[in-house]
């Protein structure tokens, strides 16, 4: 397992996920952490990320969400997509 490797992660996250900052915080985390990708807000209560960095990244802005004072996470469905070389930033979606 190569922790410098590039990947890119498909996210749903279930629980007290939306009206608690969620998309703002993984914006900053993504920014803090060097990831990028986009997190958008769904009509069912979840919340859909896409992911890109390293595995290391990609933990530190999972933990960082997971660690917040008004997100309670209470499951998180993950799968390995193929990568996006072109893009550059982290954004919010609506």
């Amino acid at each position: 397992m190569n922790y410098n490797e590039i990947i890119r992660c498909r996210l749903v996250f279930y629980g007290r996920v939306q009206g608690v900052g969620f998309r703002y915080v993984s914006q900053y985390a993504a920014n803090e952490y060097g990831a990028t990708g986009w997190v958008r807000n769904e009509y069912d209560g979840t919340v859909s990320m896409e992911l890109q960095g390293t595995r290391a990244q990609i933990e530190q802005v999972i933990l960082t969400l997971e660690n917040s004072n008004y997100i309670r996470i209470s499951q998180i469905d993950r799968k390995s997509i193929p990568t996006d070389p072109k893009e550059k930033r982290f954004r919010v979606r609506y």
